[in-house]
């Protein structure tokens, strides 16, 4: 099974320099931003099989990642440029 990148680069690619100026300047970006990276990874493990989640946990690591990326997004979509 082929999966999905979801890391914010992809999903968001004409934010790229943005997010690089948030995750330096904005400790409250960055700290989401950590987050948003782990919980994404934990969600490609489990649906790679490397890591065995029940559907609720996958579930709730999904919506986790979901609520994460649109609080970035509403950051970058509000960011402006110095």
């Amino acid at each position: 099974m082929v999966i999905d990148p979801h890391d914010l680069h992809h999903e968001f690619p004409e934010y790229r320099d943005v997010i690089h100026s948030l995750k330096v300047s904005n400790t409250h970006f960055a700290r989401l931003f950590g987050e948003y990276h782990v919980v994404n990874n934990e969600v490609v493990k489990a649906e790679e099989g490397s890591t065995l989640l029940g559907d609720a946990e996958l579930e709730a690591l999904k919506k986790q990642r979901l609520k994460l990326k649109d609080d970035l997004y509403d950051m970058l979509k509000s960011h402006v440029p110095a």
